[in-house]
């Protein structure tokens, strides 16, 4: 009896504090609103409970049990309408909600009457346990185990769609729910008679009290960091004031007074910082919810601007190619030399576009490997002599040493790797003007190691920090090569990591070339 009786006084006081205390900090919130409610709810029946424990007589037993059962009649339904709202589902299930209300206004209205607790009676250890009447068998099937059931099904559903902070408060609050009703289902066989469980609704409701409030105090469920502050403060500072005024001898009221007053001062400066804190962390959080959706638009954007352009440009393409190539007649020759500037500048482009629809899809997660076993050697060399002509054009030299043993097949996405290796190779002709390039490949500690030594413009130590990231140029990407977007190496580095391997760059300074170091796995 006296740990029913503890956990009565726990589940009432805990119930007031939250309930007063959140509603005050947002009086114009539903969610506030309606978890204040609760509170009320849970109150009136803990401390009825209270009451009725302590009673030696039969008539007052039966008064302070239908009082209990008053205040349970109404926490379905506003738990209900707090987790509609938390939900954002108040206003779609508003037709529910005003039924489940109407509904608990019967149950109440015949409450304090033999229809909903016709009597009490000694059950186990309690000597006057209210029984139910037919009215109360009602308020369980459609009031409690109905409203309490379709709570839990909203719980789950949502928890399925939801953002993973709002998912762990929703796991709280389930968790919670399962405890606390749960618990207090075990309450009702002793209202028909029967006497198989012990009745564990107090001490697991008052583990739902505080389920609730750890996933308030830990997931800022209702800003209760704040209110606990204001709580401590009010609190400590109540008891410097009876402290000052019950002092002896004078000094020390003086002394309390003075310290009371610093202390004030000082709680008032405590919970303005954590009021700004607080308004600081929300503003974050918007900006950073905003950012998101921005940056989700924008991904989607590129995505969709890229599909568009690869068509026409591709068109463009193919028409300038049968041009040159004579399909529609000799070409004059005053035009040939535009239309294979055109012919570049639309190849520029393709690349571009093709780089910009990699970096979407890569964003979006929709880029997979399509591995094989495949010889390195021979993409090397085929991009080798790809290159060439570009090197030749530019009076440089372009080699590849092969490896004195030839290197075992990898399991690649070879487009992706040929790609990879283009994009070195093609850097590394744009950014030299006398010398050339020499490409080599070796096995080292399993993995297999490519190198792209170059006799260029080579780069500073903070150029080389930054190359490998999106939209960022080195600066004789930006002198010698104003073209370039400053995408390929970024490409290059995802698609490498998507293989587990890495690339990275070395160069001794300025006008001393640079290397750059392509890693694979060996599988």
């Amino acid at each position: 009896m006296n740990l029913w009786l503890l956990f009565s006084l726990i589940n009432g006081a805990t119930a007031t504090f939250l309930g007063i205390f959140i509603y005050l900090r947002d009086r114009k919130n539903i969610i506030n609103k309606t978890f204040f409610l609760m509170s009320v709810g849970v109150a009136i029946w803990s401390f009825s409970y209270c009451i009725w424990l302590l009673m030696k007589e039969e008539e007052a037993a039966l008064f302070w049990s239908r009082a209990l059962n008053f205040g349970a009649t109404l926490i379905p339904i506003f738990y209900l309408h707090h987790v509609l709202s938390f939900l954002n589902l108040a206003e779609k299930k508003r037709k529910l909600i005003i039924a489940g209300y109407l509904m608990t206004f019967i149950f109440l209205c015949f409450s304090f009457t033999p229809y909903y607790i016709k009597s009490v009676k000694p059950i186990l250890f309690f000597p006057y346990w209210p029984q139910a009447g037919p009215l109360y068998i009602c308020f369980l099937l459609l009031g409690y185990f109905g409203l309490i059931g379709y709570v839990l099904f909203q719980l789950f559903k949502a928890r399925k769609t939801t953002q993973e902070e709002k998912r762990k408060q929703i796991d709280y609050i389930i968790l919670a729910t399962i405890l606390g009703f749960g618990g207090g289902a075990t309450n009702f066989p002793l209202m028909f008679g029967i006497s198989l469980l012990p009745p564990v609704g107090q001490p697991l409701v008052a583990f739902y009290v505080l389920l609730v409030a750890f996933a308030i105090v830990k997931y800022h469920l209702y800003v209760i960091r704040l209110i606990l502050t204001e709580a401590l403060v009010v609190a400590t500072g109540f008891a410097l004031l009876i402290q000052a005024v019950t002092a002896e001898p004078f000094l020390l009221k003086i002394l309390g007074g003075a310290l009371f007053v610093f202390f004030i001062a000082f709680g008032y400066q405590l919970v303005r910082s954590v009021i700004k804190e607080i308004e600081l962390r929300a503003e974050l959080e918007k900006a950073y919810t905003e950012l998101e959706r921005i940056d989700k638009a924008k991904t989607e954007f590129l995505s969709i601007a890229s599909h568009q352009l690869r068509t026409p440009l591709t068109a463009v393409k193919g028409y300038i190619s049968l041009i040159l190539e004579k399909s529609y007649g000799e070409i004059p020759e005053k035009i040939k030399k535009p239309l294979e500037n055109v012919f570049t500048s639309n190849e520029r482009l393709v690349r571009l576009v093709n780089d910009l629809l990699n970096i979407t899809r890569l964003e979006m997660g929709r880029i997979e490997l399509s591995l094989e076993k495949a010889n390195l050697e021979e993409i090397i060399s085929g991009v080798v002599e790809e290159m060439k002509i570009q090197a030749e054009k530019k009076n440089l030299y372009l080699k590849y040493e092969a490896p004195k043993t030839p290197l075992p097949k990898l399991s690649i996405d070879k487009a992706k790797i040929r790609q990879v290796i283009l994009n070195i190779v093609d850097n590394a002709i744009k950014y030299t003007e006398r010398g050339g390039a020499t490409i080599k490949c070796q096995i080292s500690n399993d993995k297999c190691q490519i190198t792209v030594k170059d006799t260029g413009v080579g780069m500073e130590k903070a150029e080389i920090e930054n190359l490998f990231e999106i939209m960022r140029r080195g600066r004789a990407g930006v002198q010698y090569w104003t073209e370039g977007a400053g995408l390929g190496l970024y490409i290059a580095k995802k698609f490498l990591e998507m293989h587990g391997g890495r690339i990275w760059a070395e160069s001794p300074g300025k006008d001393k070339g640079s290397t750059f170091y392509i890693e694979l796995p060996v599988k």
